[in-house]
Formats: structure tokens, C-alpha cells, sequence
């Protein structure tokens, strides 16, 4: 039964079956399911547990070559929220100018337990191309990114003037939600190497898909959910206040803080500072899974379940997120070879060689190849003369 001023069950099941035609992987449509909710829920939220606190912001980056419609799975997401009243930043903007957009995104809320007045500042960045959104390398920028995801109550910063001095301002109440797309080789030609496994890398959820759900000769949507889904996400837009915590929720969290640290899901120093915040990440999706199915602000042993279950099945594949960046000469090569075996399951190395020629000699393959293979991402047959190279099956 849908709880109280709701018409669906559950808001992320629902945009799940909405979608469910179109091509997109799924996992691309169940973070552009989350990203919404979470848009709609702005700093109005918060979940404190000793002296820690979360707000229900994330950065997810969709990640996959051309073709893996990633700007499918975001733009009915961004239509959903312009339907209920919220504002996306421009896809384009200047550093200054994103600033000020989050400065002038000022709001004042009231808890409704305690009547407390609140200011906060909530913007959402929604990209299909997020690596053009941050720029060229543009480390002002990433840095200041990394400040907004903690969501400061104050953010200072120094304004310039033309006739030479400056001030400085702060936002109040800083909240930033961002959600878009990107290619292995954008990353490596946004982001400079040496930010790769630092701040910002570990402040986002990489969601890696190789090619696109399926192939459907006449996508479309479920439209009879359309209607309901809008009132929902209305619903949810209307959320305030703390969340609170049922016993089982703190119990379950207890024991899988332990697990998270002594079952890591992958040993990779570009991924350590995601590993740091994997628990952050979880709590945060806990939050979105309880708005999803209900506006009462408990989060449940459920709830958090779900969430874990979400980072794990995004966690088999987040690894491939910088196989095109590195020192390794091949590095590039690297992706590109990954994306074709991917795509084609298996081939040969002649096949391979014939497609690569220009760019790599056979050693270099064979360096490439093991490489996959080591990362658990390929398999290396050899039969008589020939060598297959066949992805595994998680790929």
C-alpha cells in the first residue's frame, strides 16, 4: 500500500518500470531514479547519528563510450524536475557565475517539529556532459566542488573586483546534487591525472556500463505511471525536517561498518578515497531509499540494505572508470581495447591488431591484454594458432 499522500509503493521502483523500454542499462536508470530524489529533497533533510550528520546530496557520474545512452538516462530526469519546480544549474557557466547561482538559490525552511528557521543554498547540476560542465583541467572549480559536497554551513569565499581588491562572501547553507555523464577519454582530458584518486574522485559514485541496455526499435515510456510519479516526487519535494533511525537500522549499520572496512570490494589506490566514503555513500542512498517509498523520515534496516545492495552492484564494473587514464603510454589504447571486447564478448588478437595497428604494435597488445586479464576483466584462450580474448561475464 502507497503510505500516506503518496500513489506508488515506492518512487524508484516506479521509474524503474517507467523507463523500463528504453535503452539505457538499467543501473544507469536506477541512479537517474536516485540523483531525482535526491534533487527534489534539496538541504531541507539531514540525518545526524552521534556527531556526524548527512544530507541526501551525492555526485554520480554516469561513465561509458559513446552509444551507452547516457544522455537518455538523465534527460527524463531533469524533465521530472523541471515539472515540479526545481532549477538545474546551466549546463555551461563560468566558475563566477555558478557561484553566484548558488548564492542567489537561497531558501528559508522551518522544521516542522521544532520551528526552527533555517537558510539554506541548494543547487542541482544535471549534465549529460559533466566533464565540458567542469572544463579543460579546471581545478578552481574541482576544488570548490569538493568543499560544496560536505555541505558547509558557511562557504566563504573572495570575490574579485575590476579596479583591483576584492571582498569575501559566503553561502549559507551550502548544498550541491550533481548528476551526469561522461567517456573514459573526456575523464582523462577533464580531470588532470594527478586529481585521480584524491578529493573529488572520492566524493563521486562512478557508474560504469560498457554498452547500452538493448536495443528497442520504438523506445517509449509508461505513461500511466507519468502522473503518478510527478505527484509523488511533488510529495517529496514537500519532505523537511531530520530523519530518524530505527533500532535495526543502527544495528545493521554496525555490523557493516565493520564488513566495509574488512571486505573492501576492490584493492585499487585510484578508488582508496571512495573507499573512505563508501559509508557516507551508503547512508546517503539509505536516506533516498526511505523518501522513496515513504514520507514519514525512518530509515529502516530495509532501507539501508537496499542501498548497500545498490553500491555493490555499481562497485562490480566502477573499476573500468579510469582505464583510459594514467602515465602508461597505453593507457588510452587500454580503454579502447576494453570498450571493443566488451562489446563484442570475444575476438581475436589478429582482430585486435587489424583494428588497432595505428596506434599499438603486438607487444603492446599482449601488455594490454594481460593487463584486462589481470584485472579479472578479460580471458586469454589459446586454440592451435589463434588467441581468443573473451570478456568475463560481469563485463
Amino acid at each position: 500500500m502507497p503510505s500516506e499522500g503518496r500513489n506508488l509503493e515506492d518512487w524508484l521502483d516506479s521509474w524503474l518500470r517507467f523507463t523500463e523500454n528504453t535503452e539505457p542499462p538499467r543501473l544507469f536508470k536506477k541512479w537517474a531514479g536516485l540523483s531525482t530524489i535526491a534533487a527534489a529533497l534539496k538541504r531541507k533533510c539531514v540525518f545526524r547519528l552521534g556527531s556526524e550528520r548527512w544530507f541526501p546530496n551525492m555526485y554520480v557520474v554516469l561513465v561509458g563510450p559513446s552509444g551507452t545512452r547516457k544522455n537518455t538516462a538523465i534527460r527524463p530526469a531533469k524533465e521530472f524536475l523541471e515539472q515540479v519546480g526545481i532549477e538545474i544549474a546551466a549546463n555551461s557557466t563560468t566558475r563566477q557565475q555558478l557561484i553566484r547561482a548558488l548564492r542567489k538559490s537561497n531558501e528559508t525552511e522551518v522544521d516542522p517539529e521544532t520551528g526552527a528557521m533555517d537558510i539554506h543554498s541548494s543547487m542541482n547540476i544535471f549534465n549529460s556532459e559533466l566533464t565540458v560542465f567542469l572544463g579543460y583541467k579546471n581545478l578552481e572549480l574541482i576544488t570548490d566542488l569538493i568543499d560544496w559536497y560536505d555541505c558547509d554551513d558557511n562557504w566563504r569565499y573572495e570575490t574579485k573586483h575590476d579596479m583591483g581588491g576584492g571582498n569575501v562572501d559566503h553561502v549559507r547553507g551550502v548544498w550541491v546534487n550533481a548528476f551526469g555523464g561522461t567517456t573514459p577519454d573526456l575523464i582523462k582530458s577533464a580531470m588532470p591525472s594527478e586529481a585521480i584518486g584524491f578529493g573529488l574522485t572520492g566524493r563521486i559514485v562512478f557508474v560504469y556500463e560498457q554498452k547500452r541496455g538493448g536495443t528497442i526499435i520504438v523506445p517509449t515510456y509508461e505513461e500511466d505511471l507519468r502522473e503518478p510519479l510527478i505527484h509523488d516526487l511533488h510529495e517529496i519535494k514537500m519532505m523537511r525536517g531530520e530523519f530518524k533511525a530505527e533500532p535495526e537500522f543502527i544495528d545493521r549499520w554496525a555490523d557493516w561498518r565493520i564488513e566495509c572496512d574488512n571486505e573492501p570490494p576492490f584493492d585499487d589506490p585510484n578508488f582508496s578515497p571512495y573507499l573512505e566514503r563508501r559509508p557516507a555513500h551508503a547512508m546517503k542512498v539509505s536516506m533516498l531509499a526511505s523518501a522513496s517509498r515513504s514520507g514519514d523520515k525512518i530509515l529502516l534496516a530495509k532501507d539501508l540494505d537496499r542501498a548497500i545492495n545498490i553500491l555493490k552492484e555499481t562497485e562490480v564494473k566502477m573499476r573500468y572508470t579510469f582505464s583510459g587514464v594514467g602515465r602508461s603510454s597505453f593507457a588510452a589504447t587500454l580503454s579502447q581495447v576494453m570498450t571493443e571486447v566488451g562489446l563484442k564478448k570475444e575476438t581475436t588478437l589478429k582482430d585486435l591488431l587489424n583494428r588497432f595497428h595505428m596506434d599499438i604494435d603486438k607487444l603492446g597488445m599482449m601488455r594490454i591484454l594481460e593487463t584486462l586479464h589481470a584485472m579479472g576483466f578479460a580471458e586469454i584462450i589459446q586454440k592451435g594458432k589463434d588467441v581468443i580474448i573473451r570478456a568475463k561475464e560481469e563485463a
